[in-house]
């Protein structure tokens, strides 16, 4: 008989903890992340089992995995734990593991690429424009969609840190 039991790797917790998740280890499972999620809602997604896998050493259970992806960052978990586990500290140190390996959702990629691109995280459209003319507003915001000086600055910001690469298109 067969099993397909997975070995957890204490070096891969480690590596979370020295990535940012500090708090990795306070974790006991209780499950008042989870209950309190508002993407958890809405999704499949289940704090708990993230963190639980990244205790455990579960790497190939976290990265490239879409529930990484389905936090919103809201902090509502954080808020609620009675331990102090800084939840989106884990899930932002995943991430920043999980996006130097390759994985990256593929709505984030777009998002970081509009970043790296135009120094926002949507596009101004012409419709946008008229409708902010139409409520008494400049056009254009006043951020680094009037001043190209600041766009060339983000632009400059993430080709030092090789973001731009780093979302670039397939």
């Amino acid at each position: 008989m067969t099993t397909d039991a997975k070995q957890p790797n204490p070096e891969f917790a480690k590596k979370v903890v020295e990535a940012g998740g500090k708090t990795l280890n306070l974790c006991f499972q209780c499950g008042t992340c989870t209950g309190s999620c508002p993407s958890g809602r809405q999704t499949a997604f289940r704090t708990r089992k993230l963190v639980r896998r990244a205790q455990l050493g579960l790497k190939d259970d976290i990265m490239g995995s879409d529930d990484l992806w389905l936090c919103t960052t809201c902090f509502t978990c954080y808020e609620r734990c009675p331990r102090g586990v800084e939840i989106v500290d884990i899930i932002m140190a995943l991430r920043n593991m999980s996006v130097r390996e390759g994985h990256m959702a593929p709505q984030h990629k777009k998002i970081a690429q509009l970043v790296s691109k135009s120094g926002h995280l949507v596009n101004l459209r012409d419709e946008d424009k008229a409708f902010r003319k139409k409520l008494g507003l400049r056009e254009t915001p006043p951020t680094v969609l009037e001043k190209p000086a600041g766009l060339e600055q983000v632009k400059k910001i993430c080709q030092i840190t090789g973001f731009d690469k780093l979302v670039a298109g397939d």
